[in-house]
């Protein structure tokens, strides 16, 4: 392997920066040649592809977003679209590709590998959600976000003796909502893993109430309903009157914390590693607490189940 190819796709997570910026130092380190492949999959399909050296990454492991940029590309689920993107490879003399994103990227990277080109994939979403790791880049940074915001809402629930519901991203994942419900004391946390009571958040909404608690932030996931529809059902049923506060995009936004700039390091630097050793077909993640790399199938395969203990305790730390 002489020369390899990183690219971020799907959603930006804070911390994709410094993981590009571990590929290249770490593949130039190596002796490798590396290149930027900007916006994705297309900018695969469109030959957007531009050799870098140290500098290029200078400067960027604090930066949001992704200097290579993202985009959506429908154009590569297709035979023809994944054509032209082989041709690419071909033309650059690219011997492997490291791709940075979340599970929809890692599909595209399967298809890559089904066509020979070989891949390592880094999971980069704030919504936690890539089987086989316990950690993706930007969780971290995202959690923070919605904590922060959770802070600075529940000062306004107080003063105005109000109940919020905080809706938050995660697609059908809820861990971004367990870990910030919990994290941000939350009285109530709603899941799509666990089945929606609107009975046991209205007990809870009472019974804060009735021992003189002048505010309820509920935290949404955003998998499972949209906030409005939630402040619908709860006032129809019950006549509970709540505020909503939708956080939306501001949380894939920011600096990277210290702990998504490591592990993105770390990362980057292991997909690195695999493509070296000879690998093929692989995903890096965290794993108790280390850095590992396990086959790509096993994103497709294997179904992560959230640690519901956690909502547990934060039901039994809000009575």
């Amino acid at each position: 392997m002489k020369k390899i190819a990183v690219l971020t796709s799907g959603g930006d997570a804070p911390g994709m920066n410094a993981a590009i910026r571990s590929v290249v130092r770490k593949a130039i380190y190596e002796g490798l040649e590396v290149s930027g492949v900007f916006n994705g999959y297309q900018g695969l399909i469109d030959g957007k592809i531009e050799q870098f050296q140290l500098g290029s990454v200078g400067d960027i492991i604090q930066r949001g977003g992704t200097v290579l940029r993202s985009a959506r590309c429908p154009e590569f689920m297709t035979e023809e679209g994944r054509a032209k993107a082989l041709a690419q490879i071909k033309l650059h003399a690219i011997d492997g590709v490291v791709v940075i994103g979340g599970d929809g990227s890692f599909r595209g990277a399967n298809e890559l590998v089904k066509m020979g080109v070989p891949c390592a994939c880094v999971p980069a979403t704030i919504d936690n959600d890539i089987p086989g790791t316990e950690f993706t880049i930007g969780f971290d940074t995202a959690l923070n976000t919605v904590v922060e915001a959770i802070d600075k809402i529940r000062d306004t629930a107080t003063s105005h003796e109000r109940s919020f519901i905080i809706e938050v991203m995660g697609r059908d994942a809820g861990d971004l909502a367990l870990w910030a419900g919990l994290g941000g004391g939350a009285e109530s946390i709603i899941l799509p893993e666990k089945p929606f009571d609107a009975d046991s958040i209205v007990k809870r909404i009472k019974r804060s109430t009735s021992r003189g608690k002048k505010h309820s932030i509920i935290v949404l996931a955003e998998g499972i309903m949209s906030a409005t529809q939630l402040a619908d059902i709860l006032k129809e049923e019950a006549g509970v009157e709540t505020r909503v506060s939708i956080l939306g995009h501001m949380q894939r936004g920011g600096s990277p914390s210290a702990r998504d700039r490591v592990i993105a390091s770390q990362y980057g630097a292991r997909a690195v590693e695999t493509l070296l050793s000879g690998k093929t077909s692989s995903a890096v993640g965290m794993r108790n607490h280390k850095v590992v790399d396990y086959n790509l199938e096993e994103v497709f395969i294997k179904q992560e189940k959230l640690d519901l203990s956690l909502l547990e305790l934060a039901e039994t730390l809000s009575i």
